[in-house]
């Protein structure tokens, strides 16, 4: 009986070990979601050569904060929105990228049928103070072809949203602090290039996600249209906005824009075909381009 006894203890053990070795094994090669989302996710540029910032996968509440009451209409109700993991441009596409996109393609330049004193370009040629600053003048499909030519595309709303915000209620990127010059570059009046600062000039300005510029400097196109109630009927996950429609969303606010106007949720409706000295992009794109 004690043979017995001694025998099965150390089959017991020795079978605990392959049960042990067996799952380890099984783990390398198959890792868990939850591991595998830890891990970092892998820098992404696309053909323009612009830096972008990962932003992860989850939810974000979307919308006006609970309690929060100089919200418009259309940004109500608040709601809570997934969204898959993507990457967006670091800074606004510069007049410099986008001189490269119109060398590249041939596509036009950026104009101001409406104002030609806020043209900014010379034909094909910008000065050297221009180049880090944000891309005006340019419609919505002048801002989606330049992200197709970079193998990207413009964010959605939500996209746009949550890379701005994080993932929790804040009224500016930054935080809930009152916006500073230290922060942005709005409540300015038109002085020619010089009303842009050149993009990434606010550190304190930045989103959660690394994004700069997601408030003031200038207004930037998403790929949704506008509807005024689309909160009321936006699916829980990745809203891709109204099917059709006749305006498309722009966001962030820009240079001339006060206080109240610059808050993160903030939605205004443009004609698509519009070019002014106040709105430009940047792209987005759903997984890692190099």
């Amino acid at each position: 009986m004690y043979v017995v006894s001694i025998f099965n203890k150390e089959f017991i053990a020795m079978s605990l070990r392959l049960i042990l070795v067996a799952t380890l094994l099984c783990l390398s090669m198959h890792p868990s979601p939850l591991l595998a989302a830890d891990q970092p996710l892998k820098a992404s540029t696309g053909k323009d050569g612009a830096p972008m910032v990962a932003v992860q996968a989850g939810v974000f509440p979307m919308g006006v904060p609970h309690g929060d009451r100089d919200g418009g209409r259309d940004e109500y109700p608040r709601h809570d929105v997934f969204v898959d993991t993507f990457f967006i441009d670091k800074f606004e596409v510069t007049n410099g990228r986008y001189l490269g996109f119109v060398k590249a393609t041939g596509h036009r330049v950026p104009q101001n049928p409406k104002n030609p004193t806020r043209n900014l370009w010379q034909g094909e040629a910008i000065t050297d103070t221009m180049t880090d600053r944000p891309v005006i003048n340019v419609d919505w499909l002048d801002a989606e072809a330049y992200c197709k030519w970079a193998g990207k595309r413009l964010p959605t709303e939500a996209e746009w949203e949550k890379a701005a915000k994080g993932i929790v209620d804040r009224r500016f990127p930054w935080g809930n602090v009152e916006p500073t010059n230290k922060h942005l570059n709005f409540n300015q009046q038109w002085t020619g290039e010089k009303t842009l600062m050149p993009v990434g000039s606010y550190e304190l300005g930045k989103s959660p996600f690394g994004a700069y510029d997601m408030a003031g400097n200038v207004w930037e196109w998403v790929n949704d249209w506008y509807d005024a109630q689309y909160y009321e009927k936006s699916p829980a996950k990745n809203p891709q906005g109204p099917d059709s429609g006749t305006k498309k969303v722009i966001r962030g606010a820009g240079w001339q824009n006060e206080t109240p106007t610059v808050r993160i949720f903030t939605r205004v409706d443009s004609d698509p075909t519009i070019r002014n000295e106040s709105t430009g992009f940047r792209c987005a794109v759903t997984s890692a381009v190099q």
